[in-house]
């Protein structure tokens, strides 16, 4: 394997979608003290962290025709700037309405993101290398939340709420010239690319592109039920993997009064979470096996998330928050290979679309709902009950598509039998 589109552009690809996760979720960390300052309750402080999906949805299959059609460079160098400037425009917000508005805006500016990435990494990677490009790429997540609850806690210790989110706004927005600066469309358009692996590459593409099942599109994604299985899947997943995320640090804040050591307590979850999901993806590989390396984290994260409830040592329930942090982000590599195993080929592309961009919604839900329980009861408690049921119906849904993937193993197994006999 050649290092140079490696190094090139999954690392610039890391950082980029790291900022924009940071920005996405570092309302979790400051929600406490956005609570206090504009005197709202949980229920708005969900609608505030969630609203955001609604936004995010927008952008999200015109963003991939965009990125197809057009530039998946300069569309996402767009993004960057204009979700960075939305992000900072969250500082300067002076009531619930306001906040409400900037981040649906910046979801919209967030939305496009996901899919056009996706255009360009197949536009750099084959089919044997995609799957790796995308685990190195998503690996941001759990970095970026690793890295964005100590740093928020330490700016929090000298700046208010509102500085904090125009200081982690910055970024983006600078990032984005060294994206438009390294970042190319396609190999023929790199001139830092050996012309021999250039060549190598554009040949691999080509013969692949040549064999690819011509796409039947959204229509045939909308009418096909198990495509509807795996967005109603990721919706639960989604609404139990925000509503955690989103909520976790108020959570852990009733453990200090110190913002900095809240952060950087808040990190051993999501530290945790970034090793669950390298090592349940690498053994999801090697067995080569996909919904059991879904089912089980989830079915964990669920039972930790109950199990929490009845512990009042903060030691036990770091310990339980560091294991559903685990079950509920382990998910993500084995995830993305089965709806290519489930569902025909001229569908697959729109499927994920549909999945990605109707199933983040539950990144609505899982905020909202924890919100309202919270208000409802004056406890975590229900709002956990409630993400555990989420995560056990998101398992319970995979199961299901389960059995599409032996019926589909089972017919290839006939129709490889009968055609041995008919070689007899």
């Amino acid at each position: 394997m050649r290092s140079s589109k490696w190094l090139r552009i999954i690392p610039v690809a890391f950082i980029m979608y790291m900022l924009a996760y940071m920005d996405r979720i570092n309302i979790g960390v400051l929600m406490p003290y956005i609570q206090k300052d504009l005197n709202i309750s949980a229920s708005a402080a969900g609608d505030i962290a969630g609203i955001f999906f609604v936004g995010y949805l927008i952008l999200q299959i015109p963003g991939g025709i965009l990125a197809t059609k057009w530039s998946a460079k300069k569309f996402i160098f767009i993004l960057m700037i204009l979700w960075g400037l939305a992000a900072m425009a969250s500082g300067l917000v002076q009531t619930e309405g306001q906040l409400k508005l900037v981040r649906f805006l910046l979801g919209v500016a967030e939305g496009g993101v996901w899919p056009a990435v996706l255009v360009l990494l197949a536009n750099w990677f084959t089919i044997q290398e995609r799957a790796r490009a995308n685990a190195f790429w998503m690996a941001c997540l759990p970095v970026s939340a690793m890295l964005m609850a100590p740093l928020t806690g330490i700016l929090l210790k000298y700046f208010n709420w509102k500085m904090v989110l125009i200081f982690e706004g910055i970024p983006p927005i600078i990032w984005a010239f060294v994206w438009y600066m390294i970042i190319k469309d396609r190999p023929s358009e790199a001139n830092w690319m050996d012309e021999n692996e250039k060549k190598q590459l554009l040949s691999k593409l080509a013969a692949e592109q040549d064999k690819a099942v011509k796409s039947e599109g959204y229509t045939a994604a909308f009418k096909n039920k198990t495509v509807w299985g795996l967005v109603i899947m990721y919706f639960l997943w989604m609404t139990g993997f925000y509503g955690y995320t989103l909520w976790v640090p108020s959570v852990v804040g009733e453990f200090t009064a110190d913002s900095a050591i809240m952060g950087w307590l808040t990190a051993i979850p999501f530290t945790s979470a970034l090793i669950g999901m390298i090592i349940n993806s690498y053994w999801s590989d090697r067995r080569m096996n996909r919904v059991q390396h879904v089912v089980v984290p989830l079915l964990i994260a669920a039972c930790t998330m109950v199990a929490g409830q009845f512990v009042e040592s903060p030691i036990w329930k770091m310990i339980l928050l560091s294991i559903t942090a685990i079950g509920v982000y382990a998910p993500y590599g084995p995830l993305w290979a089965i709806p290519t195993e489930i569902i025909p080929a001229g569908v697959a592309g729109a499927a994920l679309g549909l999945q990605n961009a109707i199933g983040n919604l539950g990144g609505y839900n899982g905020p909202k709902f924890f919100g309202v329980l919270k208000d409802a009861t004056g406890s975590f408690h229900a709002g956990f009950y409630f993400l555990a049921l989420s995560l056990a119906l998101a398992a319970i849904v995979t199961l299901i598509l389960g059995r599409s993937m032996t019926k589909k193993e089972a017919s290839i197994g006939a129709s490889n039998n009968d055609s041995v006999v008919k070689l007899d």
